[in-house]
């Protein structure tokens, strides 16, 4: 394999790689070995044709896709080592010359980690947070407990109220036909959720028990759905119950039900306590917020288009795994909320871009100021792993490996850049 290394404008860079034909003819001998079982070939049992009869038949290039892949898989990873450059991107891969027996030139197109030009990061002044409890922080802490320990009673002597859970039967038509997605039964829906689109659940608002209602809606121009976007949609509802939140009285009797206090007051003073507490974590996290925000304002960089898609890609997916933990696809959500992939990248992109620059700002201080993660807090991250995962710590090391242990003295030295700016900073 051999390597040339161009540079481009705005943190780009162009790694153009030639893999030797013999290396490329056995990738092609492996994608055969792959694939034979798809050929049907006059005179030969099904995965018994030569290559070279598959090839002559059918032209080489009926084996090329699988072979690219492999060969791109297995020279990517050492070109990007080869060329020493900090790449912060997925590969943009294009085949420049592809033909059996020649050489097999290949392009990536990457995102290099761009230089970081520091301002003033020591002794920067912020006004400092200051924790304080107000009774109306208790009263809303109250007022959760109570909601917590609330019951949902039936309601039959009124029609529905904003607030009320109803169960429902619905179907969707458009133009008079039903629709996909459109119908459920007894589907439980809050009043005032906005779980459904447009208008949906306000029209609901009077209408009592098996009461068949007739809703109009407007699905927004933008739904994922492209058949549906846009377009008025009739929904027939029947209202099968309506429920309604009864809470229980704030007095000594529900503190000694919630709490291990036989008085409201006492449950009161250990609420005040607690939030005191969680005050004063959330002014330590602002403080130290306001001091790296100040810290970047006063860096300059060039972030490559390429390293903020990457990030809005990863912000995505792992968004989209957490709402599998709770058993909702993409899909569903989309569906339910009328958003789209592109809005959803629309609105993560200016977060995701704040999240680079903290991040190479942070990194840039470390260099600077060569910091390193002290051997103790390693330990206590590996231990806090091991705990986490209920394992062994050097088997927690084992997993991690060189990279993965690299990457934790990254974080850790990041943590302790922040405690350096908050310490070197001036709180007013």
């Amino acid at each position: 394999m051999s390597l040339q290394v161009e540079k481009l404008e705005k943190n780009m860079a162009k790694l153009t790689v030639e893999v030797p034909a013999e290396q490329f003819d056995q990738a092609l001998k492996t994608s055969y070995k792959k694939n034979k079982n798809r050929f049907n070939i006059p005179g030969f049992r099904k995965g018994k044709a030569p290559q070279a009869l598959i090839e002559k038949m059918y032209g080489p290039s009926v084996l090329y896709e699988d072979a690219v892949d492999e060969v791109i898989n297995k020279t990517y990873h050492d070109a990007m080592k080869e060329s020493g450059l900090d790449i912060v991107s997925r590969p943009e891969v294009s085949v420049e010359q592809i033909e059996k027996g020649q050489t097999f030139i290949y392009t990536a197109l990457v995102a290099v980690k761009p230089q970081v030009t520091l301002g003033e990061y020591k002794g920067i002044e912020v006004e400092r947070a200051r924790p304080e409890v107000t009774d109306a922080d208790i009263e809303a802490e109250l007022k959760k407990v109570q909601e917590q320990n609330s019951r949902l009673v039936s309601v039959e002597d009124r029609p529905v109220q904003d607030k009320d859970q109803v169960l429902i039967d619905f179907d969707g038509y458009i133009d008079g036909v039903p629709f996909e997605g459109g119908k459920a039964e007894a589907y439980s829906l809050t009043i005032g959720s906005h779980s459904f689109i447009d208008t949906f659940e306000e029209q609901l608002i009077g209408k009592n028990v098996e009461e068949e209602v007739e809703v109009n809606v407007a699905f927004p121009e933008n739904y994922h759905a492209s058949e549906l976007a846009g377009k008025p949609a009739v929904f027939k509802v029947v209202i099968h119950e309506i429920k309604t939140k009864e809470l229980p009285e704030l007095d000594d009797e529900f503190a000694g039900e919630v709490s291990e206090f036989d008085t409201l007051d006492e449950y009161k003073n250990d609420i005040k306590a607690k939030l005191s507490e969680t005050k004063q974590q959330q002014a330590t996290t602002e403080n130290e917020n306001n001091v790296v925000e100040k810290v970047v304002s006063n860096a300059s960089m060039e972030i490559p288009e390429a390293m903020i898609e990457e990030q809005v890609s990863n912000t995505l997916e792992s968004y989209a795994r957490r709402m599998q933990t709770q058993g909702l696809t993409m899909e569903q959500y989309m569906q339910f909320t009328g958003m789209t992939v592109d809005k959803m990248k629309e609105e993560i992109r200016p977060q995701a871009e704040k999240q680079i620059r903290t991040r190479l700002v942070l990194e840039a201080i470390v260099e600077a100021e060569n910091i390193e993660a002290p051997e103790d807090a390693q330990e206590a991250e590996i231990k806090r792993m091991a705990d986490s995962y209920k394992m062994e710590p050097d088997r927690v090391k084992e997993i991690l490996g060189e990279e993965g242990i690299r990457r934790m003295k990254e974080d850790l030295a990041v943590q302790e850049a922040i405690d350096f700016l908050v310490a070197e900073a001036k709180l007013v």
